[in-house]
């Protein structure tokens, strides 16, 4: 069976086999958040699907170097810190706080770097330098601008060179003095009241896309392996972070791979603070436990669009109650050949179906079809425990440990017992639902009750 791994390349629209330009060694790269607010769900899609594959990819053997940058300095978080009457970098130091918090509180915790824009002015400096050098840059009244037609294959990684409504598109690059309409801004003057860097390009701070190259470059080198995003920075940022490199470099492709994340909707509809559907991961993590939010995004494809909506957390969280029951009933000391061979061809299957562009819904598909299989055989044993565990690694949604009950939920079974001894039937179910809130179901038995723990919604 074929163990190899193919991702579909965003910049030649076809699945291809994953070599990376050292073997054994993938340097990877994503687009991380600008911090000037709380992150929402489509940051929790695309960083948990990413989280995963590089998981994932780890788990197969690679060394994974995965780096994410933060944009710190920007438009937006000027105008809000404005807002707030704080200083700029204190803004961007709580948001930065805050979307690791959340990504830690998803599980999200595969990242090697965390690169902020601002520790990489030198290096900004210098790759606009090369640029203006080798005459892809020039000068105008409020900055420093990329000539987007002096690029030959500019539009190459989207297939075009124009705006569209879904793009999440360049930030306040308008200047009446551009040599062309797309011309994007590489290095931004100063202006009064905003925060700058004293440098020879002159007092200002850098453009959105030029923080990246700068970042990639000084960390992988002008050419790496995958380069990961949501599908609405592939126009323009993507394509502009093509230009610069490789027109500074000299060297092509600056990525070998191309990966991108489908949109997140919230009941159908694109979600926005205006339409009042705008959901935070807090929010979220306040009505849902992190493994049904994970297990949710890992069971779409990372392609595919999403539709977030209470009927399909719901649907996700008893699937995912399904394998939870499956792994608490398995009797680790049952050592069982036949099922050691079946395990085995389950691996098979589900590193089949995730090395072809990490398709999650076949291998989930797999996986629940062996959870049948074997519930009609009885309980399992330790081969089907011990690869639950090995799938662990990059899904993270399993538990294993048997918790002990905290003493003050067992205080309130028992004053529950008491009640049903008073025939005080109301008081039972009150204490039945409050033990419930607080994420544990009692199940009455003949002679006694048992507690056992539930994922809270």
């Amino acid at each position: 069976m074929d163990q190899k791994i193919y991702l579909y390349n965003t910049l030649t629209r076809k699945k291809e086999e994953f070599k990376p330009i050292q073997e054994g060694k993938v340097n990877f790269f994503v687009c991380g958040p600008t911090v000037y607010d709380y992150p929402h769900l489509g940051h929790a899609k695309t960083y948990t699907q990413f989280d995963f594959i590089v998981k994932y990819l780890r788990y197969r053997g690679y060394d994974v170097t995965y780096v994410q940058n933060i944009t710190d300095i920007d438009d937006k978080i000027i105008s809000r810190s404005k807002e707030k009457g704080i200083v700029w970098d204190k803004l961007a130091r709580e948001f930065e706080a805050i979307y690791i918090e959340d990504m830690k509180a998803l599980s999200n915790n595969s990242v090697t770097k965390y690169a902020r824009a601002t520790d990489y002015i030198k290096e900004i400096i210098k790759q606009v330098k090369v640029l203006m050098e080798k005459g892809f840059a020039y000068q105008i009244s409020d900055g420093i601008y990329y000539e987007v037609a002096k690029f030959a294959n500019y539009g190459k990684l989207s297939g075009r060179t124009e705006s569209q409504a879904e793009d999440s598109v360049s930030r306040i690059d308008e200047n009446k003095e551009k040599r062309g309409w797309n011309d994007f801004c590489l290095w931004k003057m100063s202006k009064e009241g905003e925060p700058f860097w004293e440098t020879e390009l002159g007092k200002g701070r850098p453009g959105w896309h030029i923080e990246d190259t700068a970042i990639t470059e000084t960390l992988f080198g002008p050419q790496y392996d995958i380069h990961g995003g949501a599908v609405d920075l592939i126009f323009p940022h993507h394509e502009a972070e093509i230009s610069q490199i490789e027109a500074a470099s000299g060297k092509s492709p600056m990525v070998r791979y191309w990966l991108h994340t489908g949109f997140l909707n919230i009941d159908s509809e694109k979600m926005s603070k205006s339409k009042g559907n705008f959901k935070t991961i807090r929010e979220a993590l306040k009505q849902y436990n992190f493994r049904v939010l994970r297990f949710l995004f890992l069971g779409s494809h990372y392609r595919s669009a999403m539709d977030f909506t209470d009927t399909i957390l719901e649907q996700t969280k008893n699937s995912l109650k399904r394998i939870q029951d499956f792994i608490d009933k398995i009797d680790v000391s049952i050592d069982n050949l036949e099922e050691k061979r079946v395990v085995n061809e389950l691996r098979e299957k589900i590193n089949l179906a995730l090395g072809n562009d990490f398709d999650t819904p076949t291998a989930f598909a797999d996986l629940f079809e062996f959870i049948r299989s074997q519930n009609t055989k009885g309980i399992s044993g330790k081969y089907a425990y011990n690869y639950f565990v090995e799938l662990n690694q990059f899904l993270d949604v399993f538990e294993f440990k048997k918790e002990e009950i905290p003493q003050e939920i067992r205080d309130l079974v028992k004053k529950r017992v008491k009640a049903k001894l008073n025939k005080d039937w109301a008081e039972a179910d009150r204490l039945r639902e409050e033990i419930k809130k607080e994420g544990y179901l009692v199940e009455d038995t003949k002679d006694d009750c048992k507690i056992k723990r539930i994922m809270l919604s």
